[in-house]
């Protein structure tokens, strides 16, 4: 599970996917199953959350990364690669943006 704390020093990515309320469920589904089969096995990873909005036209991804290096090098992978094809054809597009944590309340 995601820890939020200022301390942190590692790599926070926040990846936005745009989606439509039929194709929703099967982009969650899609995810899980990366992060349970490769995902989560990559060094470097610490944690990830999905969240979905109440339309069901977004879904957002919030992970956690030792290392910029190590979230980079897991896009890179073949299997991921191949992931993200389809993915993508269950989104209207998505874009990760790398974060730092500025405050937690």
């Amino acid at each position: 599970m995601p820890t939020i704390s200022r301390d942190f020093h590692g790599q926070t990515v926040i990846t936005t996917f745009d989606t439509t309320p039929a194709m929703a469920f099967d982009l969650i589904e899609a995810l899980e199953a990366a992060y349970a089969a490769c995902i989560r096995l990559q060094p470097g990873f610490i944690a990830a959350g999905l969240h979905m909005n109440d339309a069901r036209t977004r879904v957002c991804n919030y992970s956690q990364w030792q290392r910029r290096e190590d979230y980079q090098a897991m896009l890179r992978t073949p299997e991921m690669r191949e992931r993200n094809r389809r993915i993508n054809e269950l989104c209207k597009g998505f874009e990760p943006v790398m974060y730092e944590v500025q405050g937690v309340f």
